[in-house]
């Protein structure tokens, strides 16, 4: 008997674990969809010693499932038709100021012949100091720079997540293709992560001006938000 109870309590417990793992709210648009791609006739250029022709690059959600000359496309995937095209390796640089313009570099830091400024003078409904910078999204000020692009092409880059470098809190980020083209076609995701530094850019307020004061700052900003 406690056997049956132990082996219906497992059951319970298990459908009730599946049950909590397929009702768990989404952050988003909800797609169940693996996604799989076929990217066929192909040019190829596996590494540095090994270029495949008329190539086929099979890819499953977020994963390379096969890659040669020959590959059968199996039935459910998207077949995309790059003939003419190459297919090739790249880096991701996680950490770039590429598409946008970087605050001037003599404005950053702490310390110089500042004027004492304690409030914000930019107009509208933002924190009153200028070096917290969330309404910041790169997505709105980036700008595709073809010669820089070329440039970190040839570097053997492919893509780079794009991060305004301007204030201790800097808003939020966006992962970008090194392709050329319009502004929002190449943006491949739009909000990548929020993102903090201690560092206070180009910000005219006095405060803060040490290490320890932009701690203080970010803190006082997360309370002043609980609080509101």
């Amino acid at each position: 008997m406690k056997r049956i109870l132990l082996a219906i309590a497992m059951v319970f417990s298990t459908t009730i674990l599946f049950a909590q793992q397929t009702t768990f709210p989404v952050n988003g648009s909800f797609d169940t969809r693996p996604g799989m791609f076929a990217f066929t006739n192909a040019t190829i250029v596996v590494n540095a010693n090994q270029t495949l022709s008329n190539a086929t690059l099979l890819i499953k959600g977020q994963t390379i499932k096969a890659v040669g000359a020959g590959v059968a496309v199996p039935k459910g995937y998207v077949v995309v038709d790059l003939k003419g095209k190459f297919i090739y390796p790249s880096m991701v640089d996680a950490f770039s100021s590429y598409g946008i313009t970087e605050a001037p570099a003599q404005a950053r830091g702490f310390g110089g012949q500042r004027q004492s400024i304690f409030v914000s003078t930019k107009k509208g409904a933002y924190g009153w100091n200028e070096a917290i910078r969330p309404e910041t999204y790169v997505k709105n000020i980036f700008s595709v720079d073809t010669k820089k692009a070329d440039e970190l092409r040839k570097a053997g880059f492919g893509s780079v997540n794009v991060i305004s470098r301007d204030g201790i809190a800097r808003g939020v980020s966006a992962a970008v293709s090194l392709n050329e083209g319009a502004d929002n076609a190449v943006i491949l995701k739009d909000q990548t992560a929020a993102n903090y530094s201690f560092n206070k850019g180009t910000s005219s307020n006095d405060y803060p001006t040490s290490l320890m004061g932009s701690i203080a700052l970010l803190r006082q900003t997360y309370y002043d938000a609980q609080w509101y």
